[in-house]
């Protein structure tokens, strides 16, 4: 095996374990953005957020979005009811 089939291979496994764990890449995420905007004292504000949307939506594209549109040819999922009506019969 390469080094480059080495580096790929590493490269998915951690792709695999962020997308296992999007939420906690989240949270760091949004850490990471806030530790660096009250170094910056807010002047970047509008940029760190941009990124941090960014890194987001990154691990987060195995996860469809609660108000996505259905993939084209697909109707969209009806929304369930909690206490459906019985049948009539």
């Amino acid at each position: 095996m390469s080094t480059f089939d080495s580096i790929k291979n590493l490269a998915n496994k951690a792709k695999d374990l962020a997308s296992e764990n999007a939420d906690k890449v989240n949270q760091a995420v949004d850490k990471g953005g806030d530790f660096i905007d009250s170094k910056t004292g807010g002047k970047y504000s509008a940029q760190i957020d941009k990124a941090q949307e960014a890194a987001k939506k990154q691990f987060n594209k195995d996860e469809p979005a609660a108000d996505a549109p259905a993939p084209e040819g697909q109707a969209p999922a009806a929304p369930q009811a909690e206490n459906p009506a019985p049948e009539a019969q």
